[in-house]
């Protein structure tokens, strides 16, 4: 008997996800495909993490973990939250996972009852709405678009907020869009948050370091609101650590104990030898952030103007992350051949087969009518893509 329960059911599979299988399937069949749908720096992880990782394993760092993670590790990352964020987080009020995903997700079923309601900014990373879906909670999106930067205003956050709002997840800098918010934009949303003393405020700040503002502002250093932010962040993108899979929450003690509960009975501590990479990359140099983000600037000024080319699309100049999203429904409603495309779906899909540029429909993001593409890759082939992509687009009628 094939029974599926109702809550999986009810799940969306990752589109970001999806979109890099069929890039991968189109490459095992000998077509050159270039992948903009992952959200993946393409440099390796640096060298003194990964001698690190090595001696871990030399020293016989191989056995069960802390379910929320070795103190030293705990240790190190309230050290760097004092020293680049000016927020103070106890060791204990850390709980390090399998990646920044699992601390989001635990933080979710950890709070939100069936009925609970979440406030989500829009555009915002495919897996939150899935994550309150799992947990049996509404979704209350607040919708920002290019006019205004991706940016949800303090009247439009007002609105959304009611008695049985739990939670706010926030982003910033941004998935999918890319936007940074200022201190000042923050402390007019943090200014109507200090009046719903019932919302906890989660901060996923897994882009802070990929940030070309020249400031970071984080969620928990705003005293109005500190006691109820939950910081979520991670080496996953500032030290290309993607597969190492270690993220954190840093929260108040009542609720890193919960999720240390909900984390003991379903995974466990996460991968010895990963957490001590983990605290190379937060104790060591860190030199390597830096480049990085340079090269990502780069590239963000390259893919801009490349894009600001390309015919029907509109294009704003992202402040952080690594990815360009470009409002694109002039193409709709276009042909191509006996084929109409009529969503951002249907672009993407026809990118893909047509152009080979893999990309991350809007609608995925809850913003229908635009594109995700991501810049974490080399120079010569975001203007490869963005030139495939052009003539492409150039055939439809």
């Amino acid at each position: 008997m094939n029974q599926i329960s109702n809550r999986v059911q009810a799940l969306a599979p990752s589109q970001t996800l999806a979109m890099s299988q069929k890039s991968a399937e189109l490459k095992a069949q000998g077509i050159d495909v270039i992948n903009l749908s992952v959200g993946e720096p393409d440099f390796s992880t640096p060298d003194h993490i990964k001698d690190a990782a090595k001696k871990a394993i030399d020293d016989n760092f191989t056995f069960y973990t802390p379910v929320p993670g070795y103190m030293s590790l705990r240790k190190a990352i309230s050290q760097k939250l004092k020293e680049e964020n000016g927020v103070e987080f106890a060791p204990e009020q850390i709980v390090v996972s399998g990646g920044a995903k699992q601390s989001l997700c635990n933080v979710v079923l950890s709070v939100i009852n069936p009925g609970d309601e979440v406030v989500i900014p829009t555009p915002a990373w495919v897996s939150y709405v899935e994550m309150v879906n799992l947990a049996g909670g509404k979704s209350v999106e607040v919708r920002a678009t290019i006019e205004n930067d991706f940016k949800i205003t303090p009247a439009q956050l007002e609105a959304a907020l009611t008695e049985r709002t739990r939670l706010i997840m926030f982003n910033s800098p941004c998935n999918p869009t890319g936007s940074v918010y200022t201190r000042n934009e923050l402390q007019v949303l943090v200014d109507v948050l200090a009046r719903y003393p019932q919302v906890l405020v989660m901060s996923d700040e897994i882009y802070e370091h990929i940030n070309f503002t020249g400031e970071f502002a984080s969620m928990a250093s705003f005293p109005e609101i500190a006691d109820r932010v939950c910081l979520i962040n991670g080496v996953s993108k500032a030290y290309a650590m993607t597969g190492w899979r270690i993220g954190f929450l840093a929260a108040p003690l009542w609720l890193a104990r919960a999720t240390s509960k909900l984390q003991s009975q379903y995974t466990s501590g996460a991968s010895s030898i990963a957490q001590k990479a983990a605290e190379a990359a937060y104790t060591g140099s860190q030199e390597c952030v830096g480049h990085m983000r340079e090269a990502f600037e780069r590239r963000r000024d390259l893919i801009v103007g490349l894009a600001r080319t390309v015919p029907g699309w509109k294009v704003n100049v992202p402040q952080g992350a690594f990815y360009l999203f470009p409002e694109v429904s002039a193409c709709l409603g276009k042909r191509y051949g006996d084929t109409v495309i009529e969503t951002d779906s249907d672009l993407a899909m026809y990118l893909l087969q047509n152009a080979h540029v893999a990309t991350v429909a809007g609608s995925a993001f809850c913003l229908p009518g635009y594109l995700r593409l991501s810049y974490a890759t080399a120079d010569e082939k975001i203007v490869e893509a963005i030139e495939r992509i052009r003539v492409a687009l150039e055939q439809l009628v």
